[in-house]
């Protein structure tokens, strides 16, 4: 009885991992010889920039004293910022950038740097802190307008950091805070496929190497959420996209 339940526990095993294998490997890496480039920008919109003033309470040497503005919604002139534009189910195309595998996100004078970053599903990311106290670091799976706590631990002044290997199964967002400094916030855009970019300044975008096709193009915001649009590539060829919130 013995040897029959420890050979199911191995065919159970292998088909789990052939399982994982097969869903992280989803998306397949092929040379793009004919793509075509998405660019356009990001609009405020009827969206309004918005902040909000927390009191700095404690650790006063890495925090600063008084009180810090978190800016939820920052814009320049009539661009949005802090944007990521992406193409949703897209099966094969180009290779996702290297330094997309591995990211770093540290905790220094109490913000967490970068702001907002990218990375792919199944990377690693690394929590450095660069402050001399504590911090409390909760991270959340954003799931439409819920989110799950995926760790949650304390961590002192640590210049090696925490390595956390990150694979999402039903969202593309990470949230970043710290249970001990209620105004320390973070964001990363989890991404199943590498055909995705951050705006600049100038609430502008650029997408390379699209394989001909149609697409379905998101933009997303840590606050004012998701819009959604369609878009054709052709073969070495622009598509102009605008979203406006």
């Amino acid at each position: 009885m013995r040897t029959q339940i420890t050979i199911l526990t191995l065919v159970a095993t292998v088909m789990l991992t052939s399982s994982a294998t097969k869903a992280a490997g989803k998306y397949e890496e092929i040379q793009v010889t004919n793509g075509g480039t998405i660019s356009g920008k990001v609009l405020l919109g009827s969206a309004k920039v918005e902040s909000e003033t927390f009191p700095i309470t404690k650790d006063h040497v890495s925090c600063g004293t008084g009180t810090r503005d978190v800016d939820w919604v920052r814009a320049n002139g009539d661009a949005l910022l802090d944007v990521v534009v992406y193409l949703e189910d897209v099966d094969a195309g180009k290779a996702f950038p290297k330094e997309d595998w591995s990211i770093v996100v540290d905790q220094k004078n109490c913000y967490f740097k970068p702001y907002l970053q990218t990375m792919a599903n199944g990377a690693d990311v690394l929590a450095l802190n660069s402050d001399a106290n504590w911090h409390s670091v909760h991270i959340y799976e954003i799931i439409k307008d819920k989110r799950r706590t995926l760790y949650n631990f304390s961590q002192p002044q640590s210049p090696l950091g925490i390595s956390k290997q990150i694979k999402l199964r039903q969202g593309n967002v990470l949230k970043f805070e710290c249970d001990a400094h209620n105004y320390m916030h973070g964001w990363v855009y989890v991404a199943s496929n590498p055909y995705y970019a951050v705006v600049d300044d100038n609430g502008m975008f650029t997408i390379t190497d699209v394989p001909p096709g149609d697409y379905v193009i998101k933009s997303w915001h840590g606050r004012l959420g998701e819009q959604e649009s369609n878009v054709g590539v052709k073969a070495n060829d622009n598509s102009a996209v605008t979203f406006s919130y």
